[in-house]
């Protein structure tokens, strides 16, 4: 029987994973089911429960930690206090009816690729140019009812670390898309996919 995918839509902060997942989900040609992740931190202007995150707290963390629900978790020290974010074992995965798209951290995919097996997880790593994300991260934090540019600082610093060329090599991440061109990126790994699932799938770098 053939199993299903679980691809990991990942890149630095404003690099835009979340306009891409978004369209991609809708590809009626992919048929990509969304996997949820639940988080600590609190909602931002325009977030909805159930959509972006399941928004919780330490209590419930703790309930589902001693139920062994926990797939990967991760804690982040920001200057608002200590966040976490985690995908959990809740019955939104079933990979003998569907194939998923979620957006994940590196450190979440090489979770996640080890929890399920290297070959049911694929990675579709997103770079655009330092410059354009940090212009892109500034509008959009304007936009909030209360920025917090401390933070978004923050963020920005540390996706040099998380998403750096020595930990991408040992993630074995070697397919990246540069994005652009929405539209263009959009197709690119709408195609990237669909190979993927059909077994023609191939390394290498995506170029624009």
């Amino acid at each position: 029987m053939n199993m299903g995918k679980i691809f990991c839509i990942m890149g630095k902060s404003s690099s835009g994973k979340d306009t891409l997942y978004k369209q991609l989900l809708e590809e009626e040609g992919l048929q990509l089911s969304r996997i949820i992740p639940y988080t600590t931190r609190p909602l931002r202007s325009g977030e909805m429960e159930g959509v972006e995150y399941f928004f919780t707290d330490e209590k419930k963390l703790k309930e589902l930690e001693d139920a062994d629900q926990i797939i990967e978790l991760r804690a982040y020290h920001t200057i608002h206090g200590v966040w976490k974010y985690f995908t959990v074992n809740d019955g939104q995965i079933d990979l003998a009816q569907r194939n998923y798209l979620m957006i994940a951290t590196l450190e979440a995919y090489t979770k996640i690729r080890d929890y399920f097996g290297a070959s049911l997880v694929a990675p579709v790593y997103i770079e655009v140019e330092d410059g354009l994300r940090l212009q892109r991260a500034l509008d959009r934090e304007r936009q909030q009812k209360e920025p917090k540019y401390k933070e978004l600082c923050r963020r920005f610093l540390a996706d040099s670390e998380d998403f750096s060329e020595e930990k991408l090599a040992e993630a074995g991440i070697g397919q990246r898309f540069l994005n652009i061109n929405l539209e263009r990126t959009r197709r690119e790994i709408a195609d990237y996919i669909d190979s993927f699932l059909t077994g023609g799938k191939s390394d290498g770098f995506k170029s624009q």
